[in-house]
Protein backbone atom coordinates (compact mmCIF):
# COMPACT_ATOMS: atom_id res chain seq x y z
CA UNK A 1 0.00 0.00 0.00
CA UNK A 2 3.47 2.05 1.15
CA UNK A 3 4.38 1.86 -2.18
CA UNK A 4 1.05 2.67 -4.36
CA UNK A 5 0.83 5.91 -1.75
CA UNK A 6 4.20 6.95 -2.60
CA UNK A 7 4.02 6.19 -6.13
CA UNK A 8 0.39 8.59 -6.79
CA UNK A 9 1.68 10.90 -4.06
CA UNK A 10 5.45 11.83 -6.44
CA UNK A 11 3.06 11.94 -9.73
CA UNK A 12 0.93 14.08 -8.07
CA UNK A 13 3.98 16.33 -6.67
CA UNK A 14 5.67 16.63 -10.07
CA UNK A 15 1.85 17.47 -11.62
CA UNK A 16 1.53 20.35 -9.47
CA UNK A 17 5.28 21.39 -10.46
CA UNK A 18 4.83 22.10 -13.36
CA UNK A 19 1.22 22.82 -14.16
CA UNK A 20 2.28 25.74 -10.79
CA UNK A 21 5.44 26.62 -11.60
CA UNK A 22 4.98 28.00 -15.47
CA UNK A 23 1.71 29.64 -14.02
CA UNK A 24 3.34 31.69 -11.38
CA UNK A 25 6.27 32.89 -14.41
CA UNK A 26 3.22 34.56 -15.92
CA UNK A 27 3.50 38.14 -14.29
CA UNK A 28 7.27 38.15 -16.24
CA UNK A 29 5.27 38.70 -19.29
CA UNK A 30 3.62 41.62 -18.51
CA UNK A 31 6.09 43.82 -19.16
CA UNK A 32 7.42 42.51 -22.38
CA UNK A 33 3.85 42.19 -23.74
CA UNK A 34 2.62 45.53 -22.73
CA UNK A 35 5.63 47.15 -23.86
CA UNK A 36 5.43 45.71 -27.99
CA UNK A 37 1.31 46.02 -28.13
CA UNK A 38 1.73 49.79 -26.45
CA UNK A 39 -1.13 48.05 -23.60
CA UNK A 40 -1.42 49.78 -20.19
CA UNK A 41 -0.75 47.30 -17.06
CA UNK A 42 -4.48 46.84 -17.30
CA UNK A 43 -4.76 44.54 -20.57
CA UNK A 44 -2.56 42.36 -19.16
CA UNK A 45 -3.75 42.25 -15.50
CA UNK A 46 -7.37 41.82 -16.73
CA UNK A 47 -6.52 38.58 -18.75
CA UNK A 48 -4.56 36.85 -16.11
CA UNK A 49 -7.67 37.68 -13.48
CA UNK A 50 -10.01 36.67 -16.01
CA UNK A 51 -7.30 33.35 -15.81
CA UNK A 52 -7.72 33.21 -11.71
CA UNK A 53 -11.88 33.28 -12.27
CA UNK A 54 -11.98 30.92 -14.76
CA UNK A 55 -10.07 28.50 -12.73
CA UNK A 56 -11.97 28.77 -9.87
CA UNK A 57 -15.21 28.93 -11.62
CA UNK A 58 -14.63 25.56 -13.47
CA UNK A 59 -12.87 24.21 -10.50
CA UNK A 60 -16.25 22.71 -8.65
CA UNK A 61 -17.05 21.03 -12.01
CA UNK A 62 -13.51 19.71 -12.80
CA UNK A 63 -13.59 18.22 -9.07
CA UNK A 64 -16.77 16.86 -8.88
CA UNK A 65 -15.81 14.89 -12.43
CA UNK A 66 -12.64 13.79 -10.86
CA UNK A 67 -14.49 12.59 -7.53
CA UNK A 68 -17.06 10.79 -9.63
CA UNK A 69 -14.76 9.12 -12.47
CA UNK A 70 -11.38 9.26 -11.08
CA UNK A 71 -9.11 11.85 -11.37
CA UNK A 72 -6.28 10.82 -14.44
CA UNK A 73 -9.02 11.55 -17.56
CA UNK A 74 -9.68 14.63 -15.75
CA UNK A 75 -6.01 15.96 -15.09
CA UNK A 76 -5.07 14.86 -19.04
CA UNK A 77 -7.91 17.17 -19.96
CA UNK A 78 -6.90 20.14 -18.12
CA UNK A 79 -3.40 19.48 -19.39
CA UNK A 80 -4.14 19.36 -23.13
CA UNK A 81 -6.24 22.57 -22.83
CA UNK A 82 -3.35 24.39 -20.57
CA UNK A 83 -0.69 23.75 -23.48
CA UNK A 84 -2.59 24.61 -26.30
CA UNK A 85 -3.71 27.96 -24.14
CA UNK A 86 0.11 28.43 -23.81
CA UNK A 87 0.87 28.43 -27.27
CA UNK A 88 -2.40 30.29 -28.18
CA UNK A 89 -0.98 33.10 -25.83
CA UNK A 90 2.63 33.10 -27.39
CA UNK A 91 0.29 34.07 -30.82
CA UNK A 92 -1.81 36.25 -29.10
CA UNK A 93 -1.42 39.85 -30.31
CA UNK A 94 -4.93 41.80 -29.09
CA UNK A 95 -6.49 42.41 -25.80
CA UNK A 96 -9.20 39.66 -27.06
CA UNK A 97 -7.06 36.72 -27.91
CA UNK A 98 -5.17 37.07 -25.21
CA UNK A 99 -7.72 36.62 -22.58
CA UNK A 100 -9.31 33.50 -24.63
CA UNK A 101 -6.00 31.99 -24.57
CA UNK A 102 -4.48 33.12 -21.05
CA UNK A 103 -7.82 33.68 -19.58
CA UNK A 104 -10.04 30.87 -20.57
CA UNK A 105 -8.01 28.18 -21.96
CA UNK A 106 -5.51 28.28 -19.14
CA UNK A 107 -7.99 28.86 -16.54
CA UNK A 108 -9.90 25.69 -17.41
CA UNK A 109 -6.24 23.84 -18.19
CA UNK A 110 -5.52 24.80 -14.16
CA UNK A 111 -8.71 23.72 -12.82
CA UNK A 112 -7.96 20.09 -13.66
CA UNK A 113 -4.37 20.61 -13.11
CA UNK A 114 -4.02 21.89 -10.07
CA UNK A 115 -4.16 21.65 -6.29
CA UNK A 116 -8.07 20.87 -6.00
CA UNK A 117 -7.92 18.05 -8.21
CA UNK A 118 -4.56 16.83 -7.47
CA UNK A 119 -4.91 17.30 -3.95
CA UNK A 120 -8.43 15.22 -3.61
CA UNK A 121 -6.21 12.60 -5.08
CA UNK A 122 -3.91 12.27 -2.51
CA UNK A 123 -6.46 12.53 0.28
CA UNK A 124 -7.88 9.42 -0.92
CA UNK A 125 -4.83 7.80 -1.40
CA UNK A 126 -3.49 8.02 2.28
CA UNK A 127 -4.49 7.34 5.51
CA UNK A 128 -6.04 10.28 7.50
CA UNK A 129 -3.72 10.81 10.20
CA UNK A 130 -0.85 11.30 6.99
CA UNK A 131 -2.81 13.35 4.90
CA UNK A 132 -2.16 16.51 6.45
CA UNK A 133 1.38 16.09 5.67
CA UNK A 134 0.69 14.70 2.05
CA UNK A 135 -0.89 17.09 1.09
CA UNK A 136 2.14 19.25 2.68
CA UNK A 137 4.51 17.66 0.58
CA UNK A 138 2.17 17.88 -2.79
CA UNK A 139 2.01 22.03 -2.49
CA UNK A 140 5.50 22.06 -1.62
CA UNK A 141 6.26 20.03 -5.20
CA UNK A 142 4.36 23.15 -6.47
CA UNK A 143 6.28 25.22 -4.67
CA UNK A 144 9.70 23.93 -6.10
CA UNK A 145 7.96 24.17 -9.61
CA UNK A 146 7.89 28.04 -8.88
CA UNK A 147 11.48 28.49 -7.23
CA UNK A 148 12.49 26.67 -10.60
CA UNK A 149 10.70 27.50 -13.23
CA UNK A 150 10.66 31.79 -12.98
CA UNK A 151 14.18 31.78 -13.40
CA UNK A 152 13.83 29.61 -16.48
CA UNK A 153 10.80 31.18 -17.85
CA UNK A 154 13.05 34.48 -17.43
CA UNK A 155 15.79 32.87 -19.44
CA UNK A 156 13.54 31.68 -21.60
CA UNK A 157 12.01 35.21 -22.74
CA UNK A 158 15.97 36.73 -22.30
CA UNK A 159 16.36 33.81 -25.09
CA UNK A 160 13.93 33.19 -27.19
CA UNK A 161 11.75 36.65 -26.57
CA UNK A 162 8.30 36.16 -24.78
CA UNK A 163 6.57 34.70 -28.14
CA UNK A 164 8.75 31.95 -28.32
CA UNK A 165 9.39 31.65 -24.39
CA UNK A 166 5.15 30.35 -24.50
CA UNK A 167 5.50 27.63 -26.76
CA UNK A 168 8.55 26.13 -25.05
CA UNK A 169 6.69 26.31 -21.95
CA UNK A 170 3.64 24.77 -23.76
CA UNK A 171 5.45 22.20 -24.71
CA UNK A 172 7.04 21.44 -21.09
CA UNK A 173 3.16 21.65 -19.80
CA UNK A 174 2.82 18.65 -22.38
CA UNK A 175 4.63 16.31 -19.58
CA UNK A 176 1.49 16.11 -17.83
CA UNK A 177 -0.09 14.26 -20.03
CA UNK A 178 2.60 10.68 -19.53
CA UNK A 179 2.17 11.88 -15.91
CA UNK A 180 -0.85 11.54 -15.40
CA UNK A 181 -0.49 7.73 -15.43
CA UNK A 182 0.95 7.64 -12.21
CA UNK A 183 -2.12 9.14 -10.40
CA UNK A 184 -3.80 5.59 -10.57
CA UNK A 185 -7.12 7.36 -9.24
CA UNK A 186 -9.81 5.98 -8.75
CA UNK A 187 -13.47 7.19 -7.38
CA UNK A 188 -14.54 5.72 -3.96
CA UNK A 189 -17.07 2.96 -4.20
CA UNK A 190 -20.85 3.38 -3.63
CA UNK A 191 -22.38 2.07 -0.84
CA UNK A 192 -25.38 1.75 0.53
CA UNK A 193 -26.85 5.21 1.90
CA UNK A 194 -24.06 6.94 0.48
CA UNK A 195 -24.62 10.84 0.02
CA UNK A 196 -25.76 11.99 -2.85
CA UNK A 197 -24.18 14.88 -4.69
CA UNK A 198 -26.92 17.39 -4.00
CA UNK A 199 -26.40 16.02 -0.62
CA UNK A 200 -23.05 17.20 0.28
CA UNK A 201 -23.17 20.38 -0.87
CA UNK A 202 -26.25 20.61 1.26
CA UNK A 203 -24.73 19.22 4.07
CA UNK A 204 -21.33 21.66 3.15
CA UNK A 205 -23.29 24.50 2.29
CA UNK A 206 -25.07 25.19 5.56
CA UNK A 207 -21.99 24.18 7.88
CA UNK A 208 -20.69 28.10 9.36
CA UNK A 209 -16.99 26.21 9.06
CA UNK A 210 -17.47 25.61 5.24
CA UNK A 211 -18.36 29.54 4.26
CA UNK A 212 -15.12 30.84 6.97
CA UNK A 213 -13.04 28.89 5.41
CA UNK A 214 -14.21 29.95 1.93
CA UNK A 215 -14.14 33.63 2.76
CA UNK A 216 -10.40 33.45 4.40
CA UNK A 217 -9.25 31.89 1.35
CA UNK A 218 -10.63 34.49 -0.79
CA UNK A 219 -7.99 36.84 1.13
CA UNK A 220 -5.12 34.49 0.07
CA UNK A 221 -5.99 34.66 -3.46
CA UNK A 222 -6.11 38.48 -3.57
CA UNK A 223 -3.14 38.91 -2.00
CA UNK A 224 -1.21 36.13 -4.01
CA UNK A 225 -2.15 37.06 -7.16
CA UNK A 226 -1.32 40.72 -6.67
CA UNK A 227 2.30 39.89 -5.78
CA UNK A 228 2.93 37.49 -8.53
CA UNK A 229 1.72 39.48 -11.39
CA UNK A 230 2.62 43.35 -9.94
CA UNK A 231 5.35 42.74 -7.56
CA UNK A 232 8.17 42.79 -10.85
CA UNK A 233 6.90 45.90 -11.87
CA UNK A 234 6.37 47.23 -8.65
CA UNK A 235 10.14 46.84 -8.20
CA UNK A 236 11.25 48.45 -11.38
CA UNK A 237 8.56 51.45 -10.25
CA UNK A 238 11.07 51.71 -7.39
CA UNK A 239 14.20 51.69 -9.72
CA UNK A 240 15.49 47.90 -9.43
CA UNK A 241 16.64 45.84 -12.03
CA UNK A 242 14.52 43.32 -13.89
CA UNK A 243 16.26 40.44 -12.00
CA UNK A 244 15.70 41.50 -8.52
CA UNK A 245 12.15 40.86 -8.95
CA UNK A 246 12.43 37.55 -10.84
CA UNK A 247 14.86 36.80 -7.98
CA UNK A 248 12.16 37.52 -5.34
CA UNK A 249 9.61 35.29 -6.90
CA UNK A 250 12.04 32.42 -6.97
CA UNK A 251 12.39 33.00 -3.64
CA UNK A 252 8.72 32.87 -2.87
CA UNK A 253 8.81 29.59 -4.40
CA UNK A 254 11.96 28.62 -2.61
CA UNK A 255 11.06 29.21 1.15
CA UNK A 256 7.25 28.37 0.08
CA UNK A 257 8.53 24.72 0.26
CA UNK A 258 9.85 25.00 3.80
CA UNK A 259 6.34 26.71 4.35
CA UNK A 260 3.88 24.18 2.93
CA UNK A 261 6.26 21.42 4.43
CA UNK A 262 6.15 22.72 7.52
CA UNK A 263 1.94 24.26 7.57
CA UNK A 264 1.14 19.83 6.62
CA UNK A 265 3.44 18.98 9.42
CA UNK A 266 2.03 21.01 11.88
CA UNK A 267 -1.27 20.57 10.73
CA UNK A 268 -1.35 17.13 11.79
CA UNK A 269 -0.60 18.62 15.39
CA UNK A 270 -2.01 21.50 15.95
CA UNK A 271 -6.01 22.97 15.48
CA UNK A 272 -5.33 23.33 11.58
CA UNK A 273 -7.61 26.84 11.76
CA UNK A 274 -6.26 28.17 14.14
CA UNK A 275 -2.67 28.05 12.59
CA UNK A 276 -5.13 29.73 9.71
CA UNK A 277 -5.27 32.60 11.54
CA UNK A 278 -1.85 33.17 13.06
CA UNK A 279 -0.88 32.70 9.25
CA UNK A 280 -2.78 35.47 7.80
CA UNK A 281 -2.05 37.84 10.50
CA UNK A 282 2.01 36.91 9.60
CA UNK A 283 1.02 38.39 6.26
CA UNK A 284 -0.40 41.27 7.28
CA UNK A 285 3.18 41.79 9.59
CA UNK A 286 5.60 41.32 6.61
CA UNK A 287 3.28 43.15 4.40
CA UNK A 288 3.54 46.20 7.07
CA UNK A 289 7.60 45.90 7.44
CA UNK A 290 8.22 45.60 3.31
CA UNK A 291 6.35 49.02 2.59
CA UNK A 292 7.41 50.44 6.16
CA UNK A 293 11.01 49.95 5.12
CA UNK A 294 13.04 51.52 2.36
CA UNK A 295 12.83 49.33 -0.58
CA UNK A 296 16.29 47.82 -1.69
CA UNK A 297 17.25 44.96 -3.07
CA UNK A 298 18.05 43.58 0.68
CA UNK A 299 14.83 44.53 1.53
CA UNK A 300 12.77 42.75 -1.51
CA UNK A 301 14.81 39.91 -1.08
CA UNK A 302 13.86 39.80 2.85
CA UNK A 303 10.15 39.86 1.62
CA UNK A 304 10.53 36.92 -0.77
CA UNK A 305 11.58 34.69 1.94
CA UNK A 306 9.18 35.80 4.54
CA UNK A 307 6.04 35.90 2.18
CA UNK A 308 7.07 32.59 0.62
CA UNK A 309 7.15 31.04 3.89
CA UNK A 310 3.35 31.88 4.24
CA UNK A 311 2.28 31.60 0.31
CA UNK A 312 0.67 28.85 0.04
CA UNK A 313 0.81 27.16 3.48
CA UNK A 314 -2.90 27.87 3.39
CA UNK A 315 -3.83 25.01 0.88
CA UNK A 316 -2.65 21.96 3.15
CA UNK A 317 -4.14 23.50 5.92
CA UNK A 318 -7.87 24.76 4.26
CA UNK A 319 -8.30 21.36 2.08
CA UNK A 320 -7.18 19.18 5.24
CA UNK A 321 -9.59 21.07 7.24
CA UNK A 322 -12.49 20.43 4.68
CA UNK A 323 -11.72 16.84 4.73
CA UNK A 324 -11.96 16.45 8.00
CA UNK A 325 -15.42 18.37 8.23
CA UNK A 326 -17.03 16.74 5.50
CA UNK A 327 -14.55 12.96 4.79
CA UNK A 328 -13.03 12.75 1.41
CA UNK A 329 -15.29 11.25 -1.14
CA UNK A 330 -16.40 14.77 -2.45
CA UNK A 331 -13.16 16.28 -1.17
CA UNK A 332 -12.44 17.31 -5.11
CA UNK A 333 -15.49 19.43 -5.60
CA UNK A 334 -15.77 21.02 -1.96
CA UNK A 335 -12.23 21.64 -2.25
CA UNK A 336 -13.03 23.11 -5.96
CA UNK A 337 -16.06 25.19 -4.33
CA UNK A 338 -13.44 27.00 -1.31
CA UNK A 339 -11.11 27.24 -4.10
CA UNK A 340 -13.91 29.22 -6.46
CA UNK A 341 -13.48 31.82 -3.45
CA UNK A 342 -9.77 32.06 -3.68
CA UNK A 343 -10.11 32.61 -7.37
CA UNK A 344 -12.28 35.10 -7.05
CA UNK A 345 -9.87 37.31 -4.71
CA UNK A 346 -6.98 36.35 -7.74
CA UNK A 347 -9.46 38.07 -10.07
CA UNK A 348 -9.78 41.10 -8.17
CA UNK A 349 -6.29 40.97 -6.93
CA UNK A 350 -4.37 40.85 -10.04
CA UNK A 351 -6.93 43.04 -12.11
CA UNK A 352 -7.49 45.94 -9.24
CA UNK A 353 -4.06 46.28 -9.29
CA UNK A 354 -3.70 46.98 -12.92
CA UNK A 355 -6.57 49.54 -12.62
CA UNK A 356 -5.31 51.28 -9.40
CA UNK A 357 -1.73 51.63 -10.98
CA UNK A 358 -3.40 52.85 -14.83
CA UNK A 359 -5.32 55.37 -13.23
CA UNK A 360 -2.95 56.77 -9.69
CA UNK A 361 0.45 55.61 -10.89
CA UNK A 362 1.35 53.65 -8.12
CA UNK A 363 0.14 50.36 -6.11
CA UNK A 364 -0.65 52.51 -2.76
CA UNK A 365 -4.07 51.59 -2.45
CA UNK A 366 -4.22 48.08 -3.42
CA UNK A 367 -0.97 47.10 -0.32
CA UNK A 368 -3.28 48.58 2.20
CA UNK A 369 -6.49 46.55 1.10
CA UNK A 370 -4.23 43.28 1.14
CA UNK A 371 -3.05 44.37 4.92
CA UNK A 372 -6.75 45.06 5.76
CA UNK A 373 -7.59 41.55 3.91
CA UNK A 374 -5.21 39.84 5.98
CA UNK A 375 -6.57 40.99 9.40
CA UNK A 376 -10.17 40.16 8.11
CA UNK A 377 -8.67 36.59 7.22
CA UNK A 378 -7.52 36.10 10.60
CA UNK A 379 -10.80 36.88 12.07
CA UNK A 380 -12.88 34.94 10.21
CA UNK A 381 -10.56 31.31 10.39
CA UNK A 382 -10.19 31.62 14.78
CA UNK A 383 -13.94 30.77 15.12
CA UNK A 384 -13.92 27.39 12.76
CA UNK A 385 -13.69 24.48 15.06
CA UNK A 386 -12.54 21.32 13.39
CA UNK A 387 -14.69 18.84 14.23
CA UNK A 388 -16.10 16.22 11.65
CA UNK A 389 -20.15 16.93 10.89
CA UNK A 390 -22.63 14.34 12.89
CA UNK A 391 -22.58 12.28 9.49
CA UNK A 392 -18.97 11.16 9.78
CA UNK A 393 -19.01 11.00 13.82
CA UNK A 394 -22.00 8.12 13.43
CA UNK A 395 -20.07 6.56 10.68
CA UNK A 396 -16.92 6.42 13.44
CA UNK A 397 -19.13 5.49 16.19
CA UNK A 398 -20.54 2.34 14.36
CA UNK A 399 -17.25 1.48 13.26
Amino acid sequence: MWRTSGWILLGSALILALSLGVRHGFGLFLAPMSSEFGWGRETFAFAIALQNLIWGLAQPFTGALADRFGATKTVFVGGVLYAVGLVLMGMSDSALTLSLSAGLLIGIGLSGTSFSVILGVVGRAVAPEKRSMAMGIASAAGSFGQFAMVPGTLGLISWLGWSAALLALGLMVALILPLVAMLKDRPLPAMVGQQSLREALKEACSHSGFWLLAFGFFVCGFQVVFIGVHLPAYLVDQHLPATTGTTVLALIGLFNIFGTYTAGWLGGRMSKPRLLTGLYVLRAVVIVLFLWAPVTEVTAYLFGMAMGFLWLSTVPLTNGTVATLFGVRNLSMLGGIVFLFHQIGSFLGGWLGGVVYDRTGNYDLIWQVAILLSLLAAALNWPVRERPVARLQAQMEAA
